[in-house]
């Protein structure tokens, strides 16, 4: 498995959970991580990114100010700090490793994770 997702599990509303994602094959520093997440019975949306050589970052506005992504380059793990974490946030969530800068597209994303589960109760 080239991107290996962890970090879910069950937490109350106005908690918080970190997910990593470890990718054991990068090797450009121009790639992207992102994460994305599918609630039951919706698409597969974007939540966030980041690029590997500075540290830019994007967010989708349902988890700004809420969700923080960070990455250690010399661990190949991108993190993704969700706090105050609301029941609509609930979601498998998804890592992707692509080459575009930042995009929010599922398409420009080749490689992917195999989902770690979050579930937010109230």
């Amino acid at each position: 498995v080239q991107l290996q997702a962890s970090g879910g599990g069950s937490v109350q509303a106005g908690g918080s959970l970190r997910l990593s994602c470890v990718d054991s094959r990068r090797t450009f520093t121009r790639d992207v991580m992102a994460w994305f997440r599918q609630a039951p019975g919706k698409e597969r949306v974007f939540v966030s990114a980041i690029r590997w050589s500075d540290g830019s970052t994007r967010y989708a506005d349902s988890v700004k100010g809420r969700f923080t992504i960070s990455r250690d380059n010399a661990k190949n793990t991108v993190y993704l700090q969700m706090n105050s974490l609301k029941p609509d946030d609930t979601a498998v969530y998804y890592c992707a490793a692509g080459a575009n800068p930042l995009s929010g597209l599922e398409r420009d994303y080749p490689r992917w994770g195999q989902g770690t589960q979050v579930t937010v109760s109230s």
